[in-house]
């Protein structure tokens, strides 16, 4: 057996563990234990990680990894090609495991990760390692997680904000390099939608507290829009402002809005602002009316460097259905940037 069946393997048999994982109501064996103990560690350090929303994430993981999707995924690329190398990654920890894709697909390919994970999202991070290691322990020298200076590397993986980035496209500028940006995702409404569509929304508003790039943070809704029943529609997922944190935000945001004088509209756990910007605050939404559906679509084709994911039924092109984006698939890269393709080719 190769090194990367061996690799292969291994992340399908993690599949197989997380699937059962989210299926037990007591841990019954000591790996269990210890995600156990990592999911209660890793909320302690990040407040915004709930069971629920880590849970979210390891389902998802684990109902992406199996022999059948990761085959299909890797039968598009040539992997024989790539030539081994040290990828460094520089993890975001805005939502749980939100680095795993790129971990996954450096070693997939073959190739070693020097990863500098973000305090945010490092015991997740550091379980799916140690896990790994066990099951396959020819991985033990294919990852690396370094707390100082990144150094021996021969491409970059970064993740950050817009700021950032630009000191990432400095620094690493001499090899070959992907830099992450601030990306937000829309939802575009028709006032057709039904009342199980609109409900699906809120997944996409407010899973993961939405703070996630495929977080829906604004909508386009037309000129005449009813709001009252977008509201009525979101309302089941009204517990969210029992969490402290989203709480806070929630009464923070209202509070300057009220102040600045803006128009806002408000159900006691979300606010609706108009505003032109693609990234609302938590516990926010901003919407924004059109009049014509083809010019919105051309705007928002010129703005495509700045969205993740558009959600809609039947306005543009690669849409994704309403209650979906927190759920992407193998080929859903960040970015719209292939990583294997990156990988392989650098």
């Amino acid at each position: 057996m190769n090194d990367h069946h061996k690799t292969f393997i291994a992340f399908v048999k993690l599949g197989h563990f997380l699937r059962e994982f989210v299926t037990l109501e007591t841990p019954n064996d000591e790996w269990s234990r210890k995600l156990d103990e990592a999911i209660v560690l890793s909320k302690h350090k990040n407040g915004w990680f709930t069971r629920e929303n880590v849970i979210h994430a390891l389902k998802s993981w684990g109902e992406l990894l199996t022999d059948e999707n990761l085959t299909a995924w890797l039968s598009a690329y040539d992997v024989k090609q790539n030539r081994p190398k040290t990828v460094a990654l520089i993890m975001a920890g805005n939502i749980p495991l939100v680095g795993f894709h790129d971990f996954l697909s450096v070693l997939i390919t073959g190739n070693k990760v020097l990863a500098k994970l973000s305090s945010n999202d490092n015991v997740l991070n550091i379980f799916i390692k140690d896990y790994l290691v066990s099951i396959e322990p020819s991985l033990k020298d294919s990852i690396e997680i370094s707390d100082g200076r990144l150094e021996g590397f021969d491409a970059v993986i970064a993740t950050g904000s817009n700021n950032t980035s630009r000191y990432f496209e400095h620094y690493f500028s001499k090899v070959p390099n992907i830099i992450r940006k601030n990306r937000n995702s829309v939802a575009v409404l028709t006032g057709n939608e039904s009342t199980e569509q609109l409900n699906a929304l809120g997944e996409d508003v407010f899973r993961y507290y939405g703070l996630g790039c495929r977080s829906v943070s604004k909508i386009f809704v037309p000129d005449t829009y009813d709001f009252d029943t977008l509201f009525k529609a979101v309302y089941p997922h009204h517990p969210i402002v029992e969490h402290v944190k989203y709480a806070n935000n929630y009464d923070y945001n209202k509070a300057v809005y009220l102040m600045s004088e803006f128009k806002i509209l408000d159900n006691g756990f979300l606010i609706l602002k108009e505003d032109k910007s693609y990234s609302s605050p938590i516990a926010s939404l901003f919407y924004e009316r059109y009049k014509d559906l083809s010019s919105l679509k051309e705007g928002l084709a010129s703005d495509t460097d700045e969205l993740q994911c558009i959600v809609g039924q039947g306005v543009v092109e690669g849409e994704i259905p309403f209650g979906k984006t927190q759920q992407p698939s193998l080929t859903d890269y960040a970015d719209n940037l292939d990583t294997v393709d990156f990988l392989l080719k650098n």
